[in-house]
């Protein structure tokens, strides 16, 4: 063995006994510390010490927290599913889990592992790390408790302290970005129904919900294709113009009026707007609001993305009929003459309001839907261009409509029957509803067509019923218009015929 490689054994063992007496004195000296030194001091010490040491590194860490106070952290959620989208044969323990109310099962990395992403050929380096708190109870108002998170949870993303600028700026914009898109596509569409009972209790929110678990989309529609294309072209339209209505300054809405007979489909193509934008639907019952406050509060609690329904809009309180307006407004004011308290409701105008003014300007991205089965009888100020853009006539059942209801409920396309049932539907008005009760009465092709084809005599006979019976209506009411009008006539003769004799 030469001399050098000896003095090189020799320098080296002399590195490791060095090593070794400091990491023995560190060890005594924390003992000591961690046993006799307080607390504050320990800290001191230790603050002291990775200071001194992050002077001399090149890398910047980054900590991210779960939430700020009682406030989620975007920052923190949006890296989450970030990483859980990216994990690679690196992690070596991932979390799995699954809510009853989820479609697909979630996949996260475990406490105390690292993941490295490269973005833009820069290294970030990800560490997620879990501290365990004391636990904290707590009441709510309603005398149920619970308890506060025993682990405080971080993200740290270290990186050389050169690319900072580009972390801010680029790269967690990315992730939120990235995961907002992710999240969109792997949404669980929502239905929220105004609950009264929060609604009198001083809750935050009024509005509770349920997974919309309605399977309609457009291919399945029975509408016009014709329709169809272009209720997808003008939904596609409005979700990609947020610059648009920035620039000519209008919020970010959309109205819709969908009106047509019963059974006609207005329900099913609101669920495939939904469905296919992934937006939640807010479903609001004007009849169970009592003034515009209250519908004021339901309206601005509403979230971005999504779809508020007001159905049978004609049916609802006062907003169809301009002159009970004026008459309840003209009774509230004698009855506050008189001292009395009268019973606030909800009205045409406080209505429109919400929707041009506060409710619309309270967030972006949404579409505002009414349902009527008779649209003569809407007020004209319901109808004007702003409010409702696109009108949808939901006629009855068609050609076009028939085949893809026979194909949804028998997997058909072509029957001998089918000639026949086009030729009775030109003739015959049927529901598209209708059409889809019949053939769901047998799974056999030719049994449930046959059905549908003896239907059309019973359907065909109602409606000569019905238009009997509303023809005998309209004369009633005609005749009835007729007596009232030669009544007041005469009280009006005999009232210019008094005052000629006074």
């Amino acid at each position: 063995m030469s001399s050098s490689t000896e003095s090189k054994i020799a320098m080296a063992k002399t590195v490791v006994s060095t090593i070794g007496s400091v990491a023995a004195a560190a060890m005594v000296a924390r003992s000591v510390a961690r046993d006799y030194m307080p607390p504050e001091f320990q800290d001191y010490l230790y603050f002291g010490f990775r200071n001194f040491i992050n002077k001399f590194s090149t890398q910047l860490t980054m900590v991210i927290y779960e939430s700020d106070g009682f406030r989620d952290n975007e920052i923190y959620n949006a890296t989450q599913l970030y990483l859980a989208a990216r994990i690679s044969a690196e992690i070596h323990r991932l979390k799995v889990t699954k809510n009853p109310s989820e479609k697909n099962i979630r996949v996260a990395m475990e406490s105390n592992e690292e993941f490295t992403d490269i973005y833009n050929g820069v290294k970030f380096k990800w560490s997620f790390l879990s501290k365990k708190t004391p636990t904290r109870e707590y009441y709510n108002d309603d005398d149920s408790s619970g308890s506060s998170r025993s682990d405080q949870r971080t993200l740290e993303l270290t990186f050389h302290r050169k690319h900072k600028d580009l972390a801010l700026n680029d790269y967690l914009p990315f992730i939120i970005n990235d995961t907002t898109t992710r999240k969109q596509e792997e949404k669980t569409v929502k239905l929220f129904t105004v609950n009264t009972k929060n609604m009198y209790s001083g809750r935050p929110t009024a509005w509770t919900s349920v997974n919309l678990d309605h399977p309609a989309n457009f291919s399945t529609l029975a509408m016009d294709p014709d329709v169809k294309e272009k209720m997808m072209k003008d939904l596609d339209r409005f979700a990609a113009r947020r610059e648009y209505y920035r620039k000519v300054g209008k919020a970010w809405k959309r109205g819709y009026l969908l009106y047509g007979p019963p059974g006609t489909g207005k329900s099913s193509l609101i669920a495939a707007m939904a469905n296919y934008l992934k937006f939640d639907i807010y479903d609001l019952e004007l009849t169970a609001i009592k003034s515009n406050s209250e519908l004021r509060n339901l309206l601005v609690s509403t979230a971005n993305r999504s779809i508020l329904v007001v159905e049978d809009i004609d049916c609802s309180v006062e907003l169809h009929d301009r002159v009970a307006v004026a008459a309840a407004k003209a009774l509230a004011r004698e009855n506050h003459r008189r001292g009395y308290t009268e019973e606030q409701r909800v009205t045409l105008s406080g209505f429109l309001n919400f929707i041009d003014g506060l409710w619309s300007s309270c967030g972006d991205e949404r579409i505002i839907i009414f349902t009527t089965n008779r649209k003569d009888k809407l007020d004209p100020a319901l109808l004007r261009p702003g409010r409702m853009d696109v009108h949808i006539h939901m006629s009855y059942c068609t050609s076009s409509g028939f085949r893809v209801l026979a194909s949804n409920y028998l997997n058909i396309t072509q029957h001998d029957l089918f000639e026949k049932i086009e030729d009775l539907i030109r003739e015959v008005e049927i529901t598209p509803a209708e059409v889809a009760e019949q053939l769901l009465k047998d799974d056999d092709p030719d049994i449930a067509l046959g059905g549908l084809v003896g239907f059309f005599d019973v359907k065909r006979k109602e409606n000569e019923e019905a238009k009997a019976r509303a023809m005998e209506e309209e004369q009633l009411v005609a005749k009835e218009k007729e007596e009232l009008d030669s009544k007041q006539n005469k009280e009006k003769q005999q009232d210019n015929g008094n005052l000629l004799i006074d």
